[in-house]
Parts: C-alpha cells; structure tokens; sequence
C-alpha cells in the first residue's frame, strides 16, 4: 500500500443538526455541522462527508444552505449525500461547494444515474454509497449481504458486493461501504465484508460503520481500505483524527 489512507469524519446530519445513533436508530444530537467541520479541519481530517441522512426517507433534496455553509467555512474535500437522485441535483451540490456526491438510494431505482453523473462531471466526483447488513436463510444473497436504502430502514434483496462491482463499472469513482449492522457500536469494521468487496472492485474503498478504537482504523486499512470513515468517536470526542492517524502511522501505514 503506498498511496495514503485517508481519515475522514462523517457528519449525518437531519434538521440542519450533526445527528449519531446505532444502526441509524436512537439519534441523537452531535453539534452543529458547521462548527464539528471547523474542529476537524484544523484536526487535520483529509476529507469531510455530510450525509443528510433523513433526505431520502422524507424525498427531499439535501439542505443546500448547510452544504455551502459548511464548504465556505473548511478546507478540505467535502463529499455530500443524501436525496440526490438526478444529474441536476448533483450539479447544484457541486455549486454550492461539494467536491464529490454520494449516491445512494436513487442509483439502486435507477442504476444508469450513476453512468449518467459520470459521464457529465467524471467518475472522480461520483461516491456510491453501499449501506450493507448481513443477511442469512432464504432472504440471503450470494454474498450473505444485502443492499439497504432509506437510511438502512428497507431491505432490497440485491447483493451487496455484487451490486458495488456493478456500481463501479457503472462510473462510480469510489465506493462508501456501510455495514449497517456495525454502524455506531463502535465494536469494529465488518473486516470479512471489506475483504469481499475489495476482491471484486478495484477503485478506491472507504470503510464505515463500527469504528471505536485506533486499532479498527488499522485493520480496515489493512484489509483494503483506501479511507477509512467514522463519526461518533470523532463527534463525542472518544478519539481525535489525529490519535487516529498516529496510531496508523507508528502500524507502519502510509497518512498524510
């Protein structure tokens, strides 16, 4: 591995406010998106991603004033999801300062959105975004694991690793992988679901969902992560960036 892991914090944010819960359940107040961005630039984050993670279970489009606000006041690249589901959608979050567009729900109804994005804006603003749960019996998939959309409140039956493969033929730049059943318990990443998806997709891969210690950092880069993302450790001050990036650098992993 010689290109730098990146860290990026996640701030999902619903009613213009940092939310985090467990399994996307029991949210709670984080702080203002604004102010968190503010403290995780001048922590040293290499990336930000926004999520308004209430957008497309309420089919809304992101709160655009948050976005610009948020993109006025950091320095960093600003990744932005939630509700987009047209190419003019992501031109507008484009203007009003995102650096890339996370897709989600809207790419599982409609696959050629993300080949149309792609072709207009290039495949390197494209993020599709795999919100991923373990799935067994006879609603099980090839893989074992299952597409969710919603915010992780609908299940889809498409497989998980498949339909990223697919995603990334399509034009998606990078793949964000969300273990659902990992997400906020701070227990680890789903490292056996970042092998299967790493195996199949070779564009850049950021790992979600379970970070609670530096360790886990480690191990999802270990396993194949280009990035590796978290949110409530970074929100409720459990752990900073930069703990995060020394601890990754003294395990011998290229950080910037």
């Amino acid at each position: 591995m010689s290109v730098a892991v990146r860290v990026i914090p996640c701030l999902d944010v619903a009613d213009g406010r940092v939310v985090k819960g467990v399994n996307f359940q029991g949210l709670r107040d984080a702080g203002d998106p604004v102010e968190l961005a503010h403290r995780y630039d001048a922590e040293g984050a290499d990336e930000l991603t926004f999520l308004d993670v209430s957008a497309s279970a309420e089919e809304r489009a992101t709160t655009m004033e948050v976005v610009s606000r948020t993109a006025e006041e950091v320095f960093v690249p600003l990744t932005v999801g939630g509700g987009v589901r047209t190419v003019e959608d992501v031109d507008r979050l484009l203007k009003a300062g995102a650096d890339k567009v996370g897709v989600n729900t809207a790419a599982i109804a409609r696959p050629e959105l993300l080949a149309e994005i792609a072709e207009r804006f290039g495949r390197q603003v494209l993020v599709l975004s795999v919100d991923a749960r373990r799935v067994t019996g006879e609603t099980s998939t090839p893989s074992g694991y299952e597409v969710t959309t919603h915010g992780g409140r609908r299940g889809t039956g498409i497989d998980a690793v498949e339909w990223a493969e697919r995603g990334a033929r399509l034009g998606a730049g990078e793949i964000l992988l969300n273990s659902m059943d990992a997400d906020g318990t701070t227990g680890g990443f789903d490292l056996e679901m970042l092998d299967d998806v790493r195996a199949r997709v070779d564009v850049p891969l950021i790992a979600s969902g379970g970070a609670g210690e530096p360790e886990h950092f480690t191990e999802a880069a270990r396993h194949g992560a280009d990035a590796v993302l978290a949110a409530s450790v970074f929100h409720f001050r459990t752990l900073t960036v930069g703990q995060v990036k020394d601890h990754m650098r003294a395990a011998g992993l290229p950080i910037r």
